[in-house]
């Protein structure tokens, strides 16, 4: 097999260092025919659904691509904006505002792009531009707080599956979780402290994270627990009586179990125990999307409150606040020790050597 090289590559190319900041991924519009398409990549990864492949291969082909895409099409409909896509353009936001920080430090011997798991701008399409730019090392930095086999390890296939066609690998690094980082819990809490000095508190903090089916955890994968943790050290930074908070799971999918508790069927059973106000916040979203927009933003709201509940808000996610950006950035520079940022002037006799063994550049 032939393996990629750098286009019109010179022996004196300055080598940089990449950060590569990811996110699950978008469709490219709300309709059903970008859906199928979104759909089938990220359904069809074994990291998401572990179903034998021939067996899912017909449910996802014979079944879901011909249902979901048009229902899935009209929720993106509800929290589309003008310029696309909201994680889309909070991604774009996070990754302009850490450029901006990582620059003012190490001037341009530093480069810093975005990509999202499935969907655009995809994996493969960014590290291809990284690399024809000359980056040598690279960090991945999956913007998934809590690590699981569904969603960090699957960034890391998809990076790792890259590099199998390319001549020359980067070193590599990858932040695989940062769910107990003090300074991002410091940021969950500025937020909720934000949203509680303008609208004052609820009879209960929900914190909702994103479910995955049961058996993972039994099989190993540390999510559960990790969230946990989250959720723990964010209700001792704002000091928060036991029974006044709780750890949710949403957004599960197919008829097997997943983490519980549910955070829809505990909505619904707040107002009959007492609790007629909460407030959510989703610790496992780096950006608000369908899943915190539509889900628990609206979905959710309409289950509490035609349950009897009086009161609801969703505290947005993070997203591109100062806050997080610091939280990222310090991440970010936690994980590039070792790694020298000043320009080096190698490049020269690199080209000399290579020129004198019959190189053209």
């Amino acid at each position: 097999m032939g393996y990629r090289g750098v286009k019109g590559f010179s022996h004196d190319q300055k080598e940089l260092t990449g950060v590569l900041v990811t996110n699950l991924g978008t469709p490219d519009e709300p309709a059903p025919k970008a859906l199928r398409r979104y759909l089938k990549e990220f359904l069809w990864d074994p990291r998401v659904v572990e179903v034998p492949r021939p067996i899912w291969w017909c449910i996802l082909n014979g079944v879901i691509l011909n249902i979901r895409p048009r229902r899935s099409a009209a929720a993106y409909k509800e929290v589309w904006t003008d310029q696309g896509s909201p994680l889309l353009l909070h991604t774009q936001a996070q990754t302009a505002a850490l450029q901006e920080r990582l620059h003012h430090r190490f001037g341009e011997n530093i480069m810093i792009e975005f990509a999202m798991r499935y969907g655009n701008p995809s994996i493969t399409s960014v590290i291809e531009r990284m690399q024809q730019a000359g980056v040598r090392r690279l960090l991945v930095l999956p913007l998934y707080p809590q690590y699981s086999g569904a969603t960090t390890a699957s960034t890391f296939d998809a990076v790792a599956e890259d590099f199998r066609t390319r001549r020359w690998l980067p070193e590599l690094r990858m932040v695989n979780h940062y769910h107990d980082e003090p300074d991002y819990i410091d940021a969950l809490a500025a937020s909720v402290e934000a949203h509680w000095k303008r609208h004052g508190r609820a009879d209960r903090l929900l914190m909702s994270y994103h479910g995955i089916p049961k058996r993972y955890l039994l099989q190993g994968d540390p999510y559960f627990c990790e969230c946990h943790k989250t959720s723990r050290l964010l209700a001792e930074r704002l000091g928060l009586e036991p029974g006044s908070w709780m750890t949710t799971f949403q957004s599960r999918f197919g008829r097997e179990e997943w983490l519980k508790p549910y955070t829809d069927e505990t909505l619904k059973g707040f107002p009959q125990q007492g609790v007629k106000s909460v407030q959510v916040i989703c610790p496992g979203f780096s950006a608000d999307c369908l899943e915190t927009i539509e889900e628990i933003g609206q979905e959710n709201r309409e289950y509490f409150m035609e349950s009897g509940g009086e009161r609801y808000e969703y505290i947005p996610a993070l997203n591109a606040e100062p806050t997080h950006i610091d939280a990222l950035e310090k991440l970010i520079l936690k994980h590039l020790q070792g790694w020298d940022l000043s320009p080096a002037d190698e490049g020269k006799k690199c080209q000399k050597l290579a020129q004198d063994q019959g190189a053209e550049r």
